[in-house]
Parts: C-alpha cells; structure tokens; sequence
C-alpha cells in the first residue's frame, strides 16, 4: 500500500473543493445581499426641491418630492432680509394669501405642497418681496438619511435634521 500525502488523495481534493465552492458562494450571497440593500436604499430616496411660481396676478411657493420614496421634511426655516422668521405675516408685503404648513410633514413622492399661495392684484408685491426671502428644508429617508436643500436645489447630506426650536419656522 503507497502512503501519499493528505492532499493526494482523492476524498482531499473533492473536501477542498466542496469548500473552496462554498467559500465563493457564501461570498456572492453577502456580496448580492449588499447590492439589494443599495437598490432599496436608490429606490426610496427622496429629493425635496423648493420652486417660485408668479404669472399675472398669481404668486405662490412650492415644495415638491421629485424623487422616488417619502421625504420626511423635519423643519424649515425661513429669512427675510437675513432675519429668520417664525410666520408668513413677518413679511409686510404678504397679505391676504393661503398658507400651507410645511415643516414636520411628509412628503410623498411626486406631491406638491404650496406653503404660500396668492391671487389678486398685489401679486407684483409678492415678487418684490420675493427677492429677499431665504427657505431652508431639512428632510430624511425612511433609511434616516437626510439632507439639507434651499431655493438653489442643491441637497447636501447632513448627519440628523436637528435645529435650535428659535430658528424653527412656526407658519
């Protein structure tokens, strides 16, 4: 009887390479498993987007999620002149319009949400005032991702929505 050596023997190399396609194996289902999880992270980002819309005697701003999962818009804040304000009434050229409360909601995919709406005569005072109005929004993911956007729509990705409440715009 021959003595050969343990990886000689024909038991060895069927173990080993059992083993060796288990290992590949083990490491496409992690490799998959972290694929899926990517998609259904891209498959549920939102992206919140603030516009202007004016025309005659209309004047409004809208909020809308152009992306594909909710966004949870956690706060907003809203300057005039460089000076936050807690209520649409702060600018002395808004009168008269419909409002919308727009910090602390959820926004679905495709909706549209007009936290100031105008129609009448005064609309041109509206424009005007327009000029000096900033809108900051933070929002999440259902994954607790979030992001910062203004009236530029440019989102950055922040840690948390967490904001001193003075700084919260109350509407």
């Amino acid at each position: 009887m021959e003595n050969s050596s343990w990886y000689q023997k024909p038991e060895m190399i069927i173990a080993l390479s059992a083993l060796m396609i288990s290992l590949i194996t083990a490491v496409v289902a992690i490799y998959s498993a972290y694929i899926d999880r990517s998609y259904a992270r891209a498959s549920m980002w939102p992206r919140v987007e603030i516009f202007r819309s004016y025309g005659g005697n209309n004047f409004s701003y809208g909020v809308t999620n152009s992306g594909n999962g909710p966004a949870l818009i956690n706060y907003a804040v809203v300057k005039h002149n460089g000076e936050i304000i807690k209520h649409w009434h702060d600018i002395s050229d808004f009168s008269h319009f419909t409002q919308s409360h727009f910090g602390n909601k959820i926004l679905s995919p495709q909706q549209i949400i007009n936290p100031v709406k105008y129609n009448g005569d005064n609309a041109k005072l509206f424009l005007k005032a327009d000029k000096t109005v900033e809108i900051e929004l933070c929002y999440c993911s259902i994954y607790d991702e979030c992001w910062l956007t203004s009236r530029i729509n440019q989102p950055q990705e922040v840690a948390n929505c967490s904001i001193e409440e003075s700084h919260r715009f109350a509407q």
